[in-house]
C-alpha cells in the first residue's frame, strides 16, 4: 500500500473564512437591530402632538378725547400757536377752528387718541396756561 499524504486544508484560509463568516453574521445581526430600532423610532416620530387651538384677538386701546376749554386770559394767537406746538399733526387752519369752537361754545375737541398720548397733550396744554381735560371716547 502506498501511503499518500493528503494535503490538509490550509488552516489560515479556513480561519479567514470562519472569521469572515462571523463578521458577516455580526453585521447582519447589527443591521437587523438597527432596522428594528429605526422602525420603532419612525413609528414614534410619526405621531403628532396636537396643540389646543388658541387664537388671540387684539383689542384696540381705549380712545380718549382731549378737550380745550374757553378762558378769558389767553390770546387767540397764543392758543393757536400752543395747539400747533402741542399736537404736531394739527395745521394752522385746524388749530384756528379748534380755538374758535372753544371760544364760541366753551369747549372744543382737540384730538382723539390713546390714553397716554391724551394725558401728554392735556398736560402740555395746561403747562402753557390753557384749560384742558380728557375724557373717554364713546
Amino acid at each position: 500500500m502506498k501511503y499518500t499524504r493528503e494535503t490538509p486544508r490550509n488552516p489560515v484560509s479556513l480561519r479567514n473564512r470562519v472569521s469572515l463568516y462571523l463578521t458577516q453574521l455580526r453585521s447582519a445581526i447589527l443591521l437587523s437591530i438597527i432596522i428594528t430600532q429605526t422602525r420603532e423610532v419612525t413609528a414614534v416620530s410619526v405621531e403628532t402632538i396636537q396643540k389646543p387651538s388658541t387664537s388671540t384677538i387684539r383689542k384696540h386701546a381705549p380712545r380718549y378725547r382731549v378737550l380745550l376749554h374757553n378762558d378769558d386770559f389767553n390770546s387767540m394767537e397764543h392758543v393757536v400757536q400752543t395747539l400747533m406746538k402741542t399736537v404736531p399733526s394739527l395745521t394752522q387752519p385746524q388749530a384756528v377752528n379748534i380755538m374758535m369752537e372753544a371760544h364760541s361754545s366753551g369747549i372744543a375737541l382737540v384730538i382723539t387718541c390713546e390714553m397716554e398720548h391724551a394725558e401728554f397733550y392735556c398736560e402740555t396744554l395746561q403747562n402753557h396756561g390753557l384749560t384742558s381735560t380728557i375724557e373717554p371716547d364713546e
